[in-house]
């Protein structure tokens, strides 16, 4: 049964016992895990490839009753449709005291793991998708109003934007926030940047934007003077598409009024001063049509790096200096 992400507190879910949790918002998927699993009593998490090589050893430990609680709690992670036959004979047995949530990336229309969940009306099947800036900030106020905190809305919109779409990096840094205020202490510009993770994810989202702005030395001066991991290529992708979105909304914006200070200052949320002429030189290079290639180009290349991981630096660098030396312009 589909249940849609928002709905998660209206639905009384205590007869349920089988949870596929997909998407990108890896940040609203750990916060509804939480929430379907209830209490912090024992949690048997398991990574698919552990239940795959030993299905037997997790259909023992599944089945046997718990000595201790009620109910038996259990996390799948990173699972596909790999697991599906190991989760059609879990759901053919009784299990009135099994609870177990699993957690998913992406998964396609034709996935039969998510087939299976959303014909079945006694499964839960609930999509994930990633967070905007306005979700984010909606979420930010609401965090900083309810732990009294006061922070000026420029410093609130840098966090936001700097978090690449993540609602877990934004918890992480408002959490380190909020523990700051309760020394009571002022939080000010140089606070929120020697408290948040802003300096080191700067390099990335410097480098994203020049490619973005077609500013090719610059591009290329950031990956030579930045010693970028396997690991960091995620949040480059990452970073990229959740710039290009922004694009792509300015750039029809822009379309429509053609005008740019008009585009930025209109723009809902604000763009932080500093990154406005930046901003005005990325729309004058990106038509809508372009944009969405880039978009679609950048989900193909995230797919591939997480396959390829330990060949991911070369495949975003020459990905970057592409697209930062490619011509383009709002006429096409």
């Amino acid at each position: 049964m589909i249940v849609k992400s928002y709905e998660i507190n209206k639905i009384n879910f205590a007869k349920i016992r089988l949870f596929l949790l997909y998407g990108k918002n890896e940040g609203l998927k750990n916060e509804t895990t939480k929430f379907l699993i209830g209490d912090k009593s024992e949690v048997f998490t398991y990574d698919e490839k552990e239940i795959l090589n030993s299905q037997n050893e997790f259909f023992e430990n599944t089945f046997t009753k718990s000595l201790f609680e009620p109910t038996k709690k259990i996390i799948i992670k990173r699972a596909s449709d790999k697991i599906l036959k190991v989760i059609e004979e879990v759901n053919n047995k009784d299990l009135e005291d099994v609870k177990i949530v699993i957690n998913a990336d992406n998964l396609e229309k034709k996935s039969k793991l998510r087939s299976f969940f959303e014909k079945d009306k006694n499964l839960i099947c609930i999509t994930f998708y990633p967070d905007n800036d306005r979700t984010l900030l909606k979420l930010a106020y609401s965090f900083l109003k309810e732990k009294k905190i006061i922070i000026s809305s420029e410093n609130i919109n840098t966090i936001v934007s700097k978090c690449n779409g993540d609602r877990e990096n934004l918890l992480n840094e408002l959490n380190k926030i909020e523990n700051y205020s309760k020394s009571g202490k002022k939080i000010n510009n140089e606070t929120i940047a020697r408290l948040t993770n802003l300096a080191e994810n700067f390099s990335i989202s410097e480098l994203v934007d020049n490619c973005l702005a077609k500013n090719k030395n610059k591009t290329l001066n950031i990956l030579n003077e930045n010693n970028f991991s396997n690991e960091d290529c995620i949040v480059i992708t990452r970073t990229f598409l959740n710039k290009s979105k922004k694009i792509l909304s300015l750039s029809n914006d822009y379309q429509d009024n053609k005008n740019m200070d008009l585009t930025i200052s209109a723009a809902k949320p604000p763009i932080f001063w500093k990154d406005k002429e930046i901003t005005k030189q990325q729309i004058a290079k990106w038509s809508p049509n372009k944009i969405r290639m880039l978009i679609y180009k950048v989900n193909e290349l995230e797919l591939i790096v997480k396959k390829n991981l330990s060949n991911s630096i070369n495949l975003v660098t020459d990905f970057v200096l592409e697209q930062s030396t490619n011509k383009t312009n709002n006429l096409v």
